[in-house]
């Protein structure tokens, strides 16, 4: 009886803990397919080159078609004659692999080849526009000592004809 007690009582420990266990794991698309560490990644349009991005960390999701990449991600841009226009720094990133738009999240820092910086906490860069957006707050600063604060962003990659939707900010200028 004491060993058919025992045997039941292991039974239903090792049961439940294969049910925890199998629970916990969660389903196949959340574990990404493939891992890099240290990758560069080249997005193009129209076979020229439009950005370089890198990180310390990659994870490619095949289901959901899409690169997540965190760890120091520092992505540069290029005009359509494959020249250097700005350079996006950022916590972690989002390659879209369908349109090869990126979303940069945490800490996002864009120094323009122009004098342009921008900040903010997510920005998005649509590849087929050649734009940038933002819906959080952003703070901008100019070569001219032009520091600007609003909520809502849009500018081409360059930072060159760039609008603060919701703007608030000091200038140095005089009227």
């Amino acid at each position: 009886m004491k060993r058919t007690v025992s045997t039941i009582l292991a039974a239903v420990l090792v049961g439940c803990g294969g049910v925890e266990d199998r629970a916990s794991l969660g389903s196949r698309s959340d574990y990404a397919d493939q891992e890099s560490w240290n990758p560069v990644i080249i997005l193009t349009r129209e076979a020229k080159k439009r950005a370089v991005v890198r990180a310390s960390h990659l994870a490619k999701y095949a289901e959901k078609k899409e690169i997540v990449l965190d760890g120091s991600v520092d992505a540069d841009f290029f005009s359509t004659d494959e020249e250097h226009m700005s350079n996006l720094k950022s916590e972690r990133a989002f390659v879209y692999e369908n349109s090869d738009n990126l979303l940069a999240i945490g800490n996002v820092v864009v120094v323009s080849d122009s004098g342009v910086t921008l900040f903010t906490d997510s920005l998005y860069w649509n590849n087929s526009e050649e734009r940038i957006t933002s819906n959080d707050t952003v703070m901008l600063t100019t070569e001219v000592n032009d520091t600007l604060y609003g909520v809502g962003f849009e500018s081409d990659v360059d930072l060159t004809h760039w609008k603060i939707l919701q703007p608030w900010g000091v200038t140095a200028r005089e009227k």
